[in-house]
């Protein structure tokens, strides 16, 4: 069993052994007070394991991004490619994005939890007038890049990282040293995570027995709701993406979708599709795409073409919001949709990445941090349909560049 598969394992015996546990203390305890303090000490766990995730995410997008602008090379070379690349990325991040948006206000998956909001968030500022387009264009560029990653203001790094990165692009070999060093430090910071990772198990346990023993059984449902709606929201996608191929590349790309069959099932079976990274390149060339093409698109995909992940983080975002009852307008909505699409750039092969993201963005917009272990309990089963539809949206994405490149064999 390999790690993947043996942290997916603890991580349901934990739900499992928390719903346990929860339950029995939602039908022991019969004081509201003492099962309210008791649900918080169990929290403490919990808290902990947001704050190690939040001690990643400064350092991991500044060295993630910055290596990733700078390996692009001479921007006259691949600009012609790469503007093709990115119009598709943009274009199929956009309606992932859009997507995740208008199914959740749709469904409203969390109207029904009626949480309160925790102490630590009670004031929550969120009103139509609390963030405008002159105070978020503004914070958008840093003063600092130490305070902005001293505030993890994720924004405003990706903002320095962008900038960092071109220059090194442009200045080249005497970049190097510094681009390999980041390289390093992003590698070391992707091993932290998954060492945070491990954590998970022990943070889900506390999650689904602080809520199941606060709010009873009944609040399981909710999850079996959010769930079908989240993957009913995936088979439209899917429909959307392959819709789109068909455009460009006609009947082949059903050819393709059996091409791809075995990587999709890798990254649906082990939630990463970083995992059907190798097999997906070899399919890929075996389908006819050029190998340039292949080797400059596809990397580029698992940190700018993430459509499943996209739809996610609005629909989760947006979910914690319903849950804590915050009604956000839909100007505020289009503003959290534009942030993470800038935000969820540059932190491809982390496990959990969606996470890291909503836990930086949902901040933002005041919307409590404590209500992203609603979804830490179910996270598995849903990083499944991520994974295996960022593999659909990359596969789709090359094939259609290489046609357009006119790299695309018979």
């Amino acid at each position: 069993m390999t790690k993947s598969n043996r942290l997916t394992m603890y991580i349901l015996i934990a739900m499992a052994g928390g719903i346990g546990v929860g339950a029995i203390l939602n039908n022991q305890i019969t004081s509201t007070d003492q099962l309210t303090y008791v649900a918080k000490q169990i929290n403490i766990v919990t808290t902990v394991f947001l704050s190690l995730i939040k001690m990643i995410i400064a350092p991991l997008v500044l060295s993630t991004l910055v290596v990733g602008v700078a390996k692009m090379g001479d921007v006259k070379t691949v600009g012609r490619v790469g503007g093709k690349t990115m119009l598709w990325f943009i274009s199929a991040t956009l309606v992932s994005l859009t997507l995740g948006m208008i199914l959740v206000n749709a469904f409203q998956p969390g109207a029904t939890m009626n949480l309160p909001l925790p102490e630590a968030g009670v004031e929550t500022h969120v009103n139509g007038g609390a963030i405008t387009l002159e105070n978020f264009i503004t914070h958008v560029f840093p003063t600092s890049i130490f305070k902005a990653m001293a505030d993890n203001e994720i924004l405003q790094i990706v903002v320095f990282s962008l900038f960092f990165g071109v220059a090194c692009a442009a200045i080249g070999e005497k970049a190097e040293p510094l681009v390999k060093a980041l390289d390093i430090v992003a590698h070391v910071m992707i091993k932290i995570t998954i060492y945070v990772m491990g954590f998970a198990p022990f943070a889900v346990f506390a999650a689904m027995c602080s809520v199941i023993a606060k709010n009873g059984l009944g609040v399981l449902g909710v999850y079996g709701v959010f769930m079908t709606e989240f993957y009913f929201g995936l088979v439209i996608l899917w429909a959307i993406l392959i819709t789109a191929g068909f455009l460009v590349l006609k009947g082949r790309v059903f050819i393709l979708l059996r091409r791809i069959k075995e990587p999709f099932l890798l990254a649906f079976s082990t939630a990463s599709s970083e995992a059907a990274f190798p097999k997906l390149i070899t399919e890929l060339e075996r389908f006819g795409c050029n190998n340039k093409i292949v080797s400059f698109t596809l990397p580029l995909g698992y940190s700018f073409n993430l459509d499943g992940s996209m739809m996610y983080m609005t629909f989760a975002s947006i979910f914690i919001a319903q849950c804590y009852g915050i009604d956000l307008s839909i100007g505020e909505m289009i503003t959290m949709l534009l942030v993470l699409m800038i935000t969820s750039k540059g932190i491809a092969a982390v496990p959990r990445a969606s996470l890291v993201v909503i836990a930086g963005t949902i901040a933002m917009f005041d919307i409590p941090q404590e209500g992203l272990v609603l979804l830490l309990g179910i996270d598995t089963f849903l990083d499944m349909g991520r994974s295996a539809t960022n593999v659909i949206g990359n596969a789709i994405a090359t094939a259609a560049v290489s046609k357009w490149e006119n790299a695309l064999e018979d």
